[in-house]
């Protein structure tokens, strides 16, 4: 049985038993600063026959981590009578059985996230940093992208962390002494993080997601509202659940409309703070016609980035100065190629229906690439809000069947294919919607053989991107925008959500060589 951690746990690990639950990036750098910290630890991974498989596996073994795998450990019924803490990766939900056998016998389950708090806290990295929180389903990374950016423009040292890369930790013992932490967190991530109370959090948005982790949405609301335990909470009001969630201390909204007192919204064009400015009336922050990514989640994301700044302090003109200059990360509403007036646009980075609602929303009218794996999302919503903006839709992935019935039943007149492989070797196209036989799609359904040594998943996207080009062409609307906003997870194909935008992206820019060779071939003939 463990013995009660103090809060102060700066000398506590020396010669402790602490499982990491999970060889991961977070499980890894916490092994690591445990090891730092003296304590002996075990790294229960399905991967501990053969350490040099995990990404540092080979050093933490030299420095005398054990490892080994889950089952083992579970197997071992001695194995919670000689441990005590269990640090449990974000890939473990509440109903694991490592995590479950933990709690049962007392035994305290902490994230990395926890840990880097708690260490924090207790000045083991010098002074206790400044802490922002950025969650919510949609939006976390831009905002917390655009936050760090902020910061550091005022002059004072800033890292984006968690779960946009870095862990927190290693922020925290990086050889340059960092004040800010900006740590974009996961409801993963803060579940497993119930003590910490940031200067200010922000909860973005919350819409389903990440469902069969948490369990239930209560519960996956629950997890966001963590980031509301400090002294200040931000919350979008224009999101119909973070609206509802309260805050330890004061809590502050923004909106993409008029903001009243003690909130920041959009006036007149401009973003303007009514929360911490001295004037009642407000401070001009940003013309919003200069944000980046354009389009309404653009905006919401600059106003939660700039409430959190705000919160410690930081003036206007850097507010200013760096939203004027951001330019977001790839994979997040990129235009990657255009033919004529149509732009292929990669916001692979939506992989969820309410981040691909945004990216629809931000345009007038798309073919939409999309699908996955869903994660027991729902699409009604999404189809209810933007449904009437899709000139057509191209499903992929393991729950492409999933995307089409939502479809039937909330947008049955837009058109839509499936694009698959099977034990074939062959790339499938298939016609789904509409139902009536005498729909004419230009996109007829097709068989196509993937040349040998090509990636399945490569030769999908290559293929989907040839259809949703047919797609637009043959919509009398003529769309804006050929979008790749899944609304899914990527891993049934692809390593990650970038692996699939750069395919798309790809895919795009051969198509949109083969048009500019067809034009200029045409001039030549003329």
């Amino acid at each position: 049985m463990a013995d009660h951690i103090p809060a102060d746990v700066a000398s506590w690990p020396a010669g402790r038993e602490v499982v990491v639950a999970g060889g991961g990036t977070a499980g890894m750098s916490a092994a690591r600063h445990l090891l730092d910290l003296a304590a002996r630890v075990t790294i229960a991974d399905d991967r501990a026959e053969d350490p040099s498989a995990i990404a540092g596996g080979t050093e933490i073994a030299g420095r005398g981590a054990r490892f080994t795998t889950v089952a083992a450990l579970l197997a071992d019924d001695d194995w919670t009578t000689r441990t005590d803490l269990v640090i449990a990766s974000p890939g473990f939900a509440p109903t694991h059985g490592l995590p479950t056998a933990a709690a049962v016998a007392g035994i305290p389950v902490w994230g990395e996230v926890e840990l880097a708090w708690r260490l924090d806290a207790a000045g083991v990295f010098g002074a206790p940093r400044t802490w922002l929180v950025v969650t919510g389903t949609n939006g976390k990374t831009t905002t917390t992208s655009m936050l760090t950016d902020i910061v550091t423009a005022s002059g004072r040292s800033a890292q984006a962390c968690g779960n946009i890369g870095l862990p927190v930790l290693d922020a925290m013992a990086a050889p340059e002494r960092v004040e800010v932490l900006c740590a974009e967190l996961s409801s993963f991530q803060l579940h497993w993080a119930p003590s910490i109370a940031p200067a200010a959090g922000l909860v973005l948005n919350i819409a389903d997601d990440h469902l069969d982790w948490h369990g239930s949405f209560d519960a996956y609301a629950t997890a966001k509202q963590v980031a509301l335990h400090g002294a200040i909470g931000v919350v979008g009001l224009d999101d119909p659940v973070a609206s509802g969630l309260s805050a330890a201390g004061r809590r502050v909204g923004f909106t993409l409309g008029d903001p009243q007192p003690g909130e920041l919204g959009v006036r007149d064009g401009v973003l303007v703070d009514r929360a911490f400015a001295d004037d009642p009336s407000g401070v001009a922050l940003v013309q919003a016609d200069v944000i980046h990514p354009a389009g309404p989640s653009g905006l919401a994301d600059a106003l939660g980035a700039a409430a959190l700044a705000r919160a410690i302090g930081v003036e206007p003109e850097a507010v200013r100065a760096a939203l004027t200059a951001f330019r977001p990360a790839g994979h997040r509403g990129e235009v990657v190629a255009r033919i004529g007036e149509i732009a292929f646009v990669d916001d692979s980075k939506a992989t969820n229906p309410h981040a691909a609602q945004a990216a629809v929303a931000a345009h007038r009218r798309v073919v939409l690439i999309a699908g996955g794996l869903l994660k027991g999302a729902s699409l009604d919503a999404m189809l209810d809000a933007v449904g009437d903006r899709l000139g057509g839709v191209v499903a992929i992935g393991r729950d492409r069947g999933l995307v089409v019935d939502a479809i039937a039943r909330h947008a049955p007149e837009v058109p839509t294919v499936t694009v698959f492989t099977g034990d074939d070797g062959c790339v499938t196209v298939a016609r789904e919607l509409p139902r009536d036989p005498g729909t004419d799609l230009r996109s007829a359904s097709s068989v196509t053989p993937i040349p040998a040594g090509s990636d399945p998943a490569v030769a999908v996207m290559d293929r989907a991107v040839g259809i949703a080009w047919d797609l637009a062409e043959a919509d009398p609307a003529r769309p804006d925008a050929i979008l790749l906003a899944p609304a899914a997870a990527s891993l049934d194909m692809f390593a990650g959500y970038g692996r699939r935008g750069d395919a798309f992206a790809t895919a795009a820019r051969a198509l949109a060589d083969v048009h500019d060779a067809s034009r200029a071939e045409q001039g030549r003939r003329q």
